[in-house]
């Protein structure tokens, strides 16, 4: 009898550590999911943030002219789109600041360029979207 009494304590004992490690095991699992679907999360309000700032005519316009023309400064882009410089200013500034334009100062001017060449596939993909 003292046998079996020793063996069920020693079980229960054990019992309740492995109920532990499980808890604590769930618990962790349930954050690592959190966790990973917050960044997902972030990184979706990331593009979101982005395609809000390509969606005005004339930022996808700006966008245009810098792909057939990787280089160009401020005078170059309000000239050739027929806009006011404070316009042209204004939406350069929203680009870039969101990461899709870069910027390069020589001398007194600023030149800006694409980030990144696939964004104008994106404006490709979302005109054809339309005309389906």
């Amino acid at each position: 009898m003292a046998k079996i009494c020793c063996f069920l304590h020693y079980f229960l004992n054990n019992l309740k550590k492995t109920c532990v490690y499980i808890k604590i095991y769930y618990l962790c699992s349930k954050l690592i999911i959190m966790a990973k679907t917050e960044i997902d999360l972030k990184k979706l309000e990331d593009a979101a943030s982005r395609l809000r700032a390509i969606a005005h005519p004339m930022r996808i316009a700006i966008i245009s002219l810098l792909e057939n023309n990787p280089k160009l400064n401020v005078t170059e882009i309000y000239s050739r789109l027929k806009i006011e410089q404070a316009a042209a200013s204004h939406h350069l500034n929203i680009l870039k600041n969101k990461g899709i334009l870069a910027s390069k100062r020589a001398g007194k001017q600023t030149f800006y360029s694409l980030r990144n060449d696939s964004l104008s596939q994106v404006i490709d993909c979302i005109n054809k979207c339309g005309n389906s």
